[in-house]
């Protein structure tokens, strides 16, 4: 699988900033909507404390400071479908330029959405997105389809290619991930017969709750040979379970996360490898987009285009979206290149 390695280098001190700056992102709400006439851009994460969000916001916070606009992060400390609705109203109700979402939900903050656009602000939605009635773009960090492919290939090399295996997923209404494991549930059916998806829980995004469920799937289903967990947080705490149990290298591990919170896992072989993005290019391409919107350089109509600083010229789909680019994939060869 290509990587961007372009996209990588261009932003690595964004990923730097990230690292310096994941403390610095707190759920502050207080703030007036426009300081000095700059494009206020505001990001509203699924939830805050999660590593994953702390990275791609700071990502964003990189890029509108880089275009001189006005930043901010808010968002609930747990992933619920309702918990965004008050961030939105709020957000509004202060005449923020541009709101930045990842959606707990894609139909629970969509009338809220709706409200906001229809006050002014421009909606992107990232990571995982509503209906697109409810938003103005999409940023989509890569197709779904080489999103759950990539997964399926990763456990499938890991386990021999036969055994059964469970999805520890986040939130039940997560709108990726439920595509997400349509889809891998459809590839496993059609291209791999010998391995059986016995089980798919939901750890909710939440690190102690995902840790529980690793345990209680080891427990229900003594013949597990491998885990898929799409979440970044779920597959950080079934590592942290399996180093420390009788299943580390027996029980294979892999899916969506990041560099920095796998790294120990792959160097004491709890983990062979697993795939992602960059959470930094993907928060800085949301808010390029954002601020392009706000300017009226596009409309979201299929085939505007828009510049992106250093990640360089974006074009928009016919379904209002843009994709960032392919996953890449992770392991002992090359995770040590990587610090975000």
């Amino acid at each position: 699988m290509k990587f961007h390695t372009r996209r990588i280098t261009a932003l690595a001190s964004v990923a730097m900033a990230a690292s310096l700056t994941l403390t610095a992102c707190g759920g502050d709400s207080e703030g007036t909507a426009t300081e000095g006439g700059a494009t206020t851009v505001t990001f509203l994460p699924k939830n805050l404390g999660n590593p994953y969000f702390d990275t791609s916001d700071a990502g964003g916070k990189a890029a509108v400071e880089a275009f001189g606009g006005t930043y901010q992060e808010v968002g609930p400390d747990a992933a619920t479908p309702d918990a965004q609705v008050p961030f939105i109203n709020t957000a509004a109700q202060q005449g923020v330029n541009a709101l930045v979402v990842s959606a707990d939900d894609p139909n629970a903050i969509c009338d809220a959405l709706n409200q906001a656009r229809q006050a002014g602000t421009k909606v992107v939605t990232f990571d995982s997105d509503t209906d697109p009635t409810c938003r103005d773009l999409f940023i989509n960090q890569a197709t779904s389809d080489g999103i759950a492919k990539v997964e399926v290939d990763l456990i499938a090399e890991q386990i021999g290619d036969s055994g059964e295996v469970a999805i520890l997923s986040a939130a039940a209404n997560a709108t990726n991930q439920n595509a997400w494991i349509d889809l891998m549930k459809k590839d496993l059916q059609a291209n791999h017969p010998n391995i059986k998806l016995v089980d798919v829980v939901y750890g909710n995004d939440d690190d102690q709750t995902s840790f529980d469920k690793t345990a209680a799937l080891l427990q229900a289903h003594p013949n597990l040979k491998g885990i898929i967990s799409p979440t970044t947080v779920g597959i950080a705490a079934a590592a942290r379970y399996l180093s420390t149990s009788q299943y580390k290298g027996k029980v294979a591990l892999t899916g969506l996360g990041t560099p920095n919170q796998m790294r120990d896992y792959v160097t004491d072989g709890t983990v062979t490898s697993f795939a992602l993005w960059n959470p930094a290019d993907l928060g800085a391409l949301a808010a390029y987009a954002a601020k392009a919107l706000v300017d009226g350089t596009i409309t979201g109509a299929a085939g505007d285009t828009f510049e992106a600083g250093d990640l360089g010229t974006f074009t928009v789909d016919d379904k209002a979206s843009v994709l960032l680019g392919d996953p890449f994939v992770f392991d002992k060869d090359n995770i040590a290149q990587f610090n975000f």
